[in-house]
């Protein structure tokens, strides 16, 4: 019995082999084996919300209003953020802000320009 690799979009341990797929019977998310053998020999990919892959340097556009932790500011839809750079973490995108300052976000609220 081979060992399957657990859900990369829940982390679930419970997933089966269907045909040429594997499957998360707990989010119901479905990937090839074959993707997960090329995304394993490199770094790790972080793609925004449209399924782009981000790199250094990058320009993304705010895809929803993010209310920023410990004040009242908000950062709007549509506001540009320059030159961001890739880390780990939850929050995997540094970079400034205009009218804020640093901050930290999360790939899936932007998107690639």
């Amino acid at each position: 019995m081979s060992i399957l690799p657990p859900c990369p979009h829940c982390t679930s341990e419970y997933t089966y082999e269907d045909g040429s797929l594997l499957i998360c019977p707990e989010c119901a998310h479905e990937w090839s084996a074959h993707s997960l053998v090329e995304a394993s020999d490199d770094a790790k990919v972080i793609k925004d919300s449209a399924g782009n892959t981000l790199q250094d340097g990058d320009t993304v556009t705010v895809i929803k209003d993010l209310k920023v932790k410990g004040s009242s500011l908000v950062v709007k839809v549509g506001s540009k953020v320059k030159n961001i750079r890739l880390v780990e973490g939850d929050h995997d995108i540094d970079c400034k802000v205009d009218g804020i300052g640093a901050m930290k976000l999360k790939s899936e609220f932007v998107r690639k320009v």
